[in-house]
């Protein structure tokens, strides 16, 4: 009898303990919900910005500047050479002969080029936009040829000292289908002549791979 007593007893601890186990578990676990929900609560909320704040952002946004001015002298028709280097800095080819029609669209915003030609005996037709974000306070450029079927964005500075345009970015490597780094200087030698140099970032390494010398047609 005492043996059945005791055998009674220790289920009973057995079965208590349990219980207060999975007490205990499903406590922690609501404990871990609540935490994880307090996670997921979006703590970086701002005021709402009144309609007049907004409306004036948007109409410093939106009206064009000096950066724009200064795009807009490079309206015109212009002669290109560009010139491709191998990796080791060799020169690949240099074609002449190209021509680029640059002007200002979409209310003097915008900086659009067109180019054609031919590069290498094909024919050759490429489009590139530069502008100025008001808000972001750096220049934007976009380029795009039918010798490919991405579009390169870059996002740079001017350094008045230099006349120096320096923009970074990035465009689809044709052979990995990576993006990979660019970076490109425009250099303003002067009212009729505009140097532009392309660099490409492979394996930790950059290298040249294109410059254009552009000479405005008089």
């Amino acid at each position: 009898m005492r043996n059945s007593v005791m055998a009674a007893s220790v289920l009973l601890l057995l079965a208590s303990a349990c219980s207060n186990d999975k007490k205990d578990k499903a406590a922690a676990t609501d404990s871990m919900k609540v935490d994880t929900m307090a996670n997921m609560v979006d703590t970086s909320q701002t005021k709402p910005i009144d309609s007049a704040t907004a409306a004036k952002a948007w109409e410093t946004y939106m009206k064009p500047g000096n950066e724009h001015q200064m795009l807009a002298q490079s309206v015109g028709n212009w002669n290109a050479e560009i010139t491709f280097y191998s990796p080791s800095g060799e020169i690949v080819s240099t074609n002449t002969g190209i021509k680029a029609e640059t002007k200002m669209i979409l209310g003097g915003r915008y900086q659009q080029s067109t180019y054609k030609g031919q590069i290498d005996g094909m024919p050759f037709e490429g489009v590139g936009t530069t502008g100025f974000d008001n808000a972001k306070k750096v220049y934007v450029s976009t380029w795009m040829d039918n010798m490919g079927t991405g579009v390169m964005y870059l996002e740079g500075t001017f350094k008045e000292s230099t006349k120096m345009l320096t923009s970074m970015g990035s465009a689809t490597d044709v052979v990995t289908g990576k993006a990979m780094k660019v970076r490109e200087t425009l250099t303003f030698a002067d009212d009729n002549i505009q140097l532009m140099d392309m660099f490409d970032t492979k394996d930790g390494k950059e290298v040249k791979t294109m410059s254009i010398k552009l000479t405005r047609v008089k």
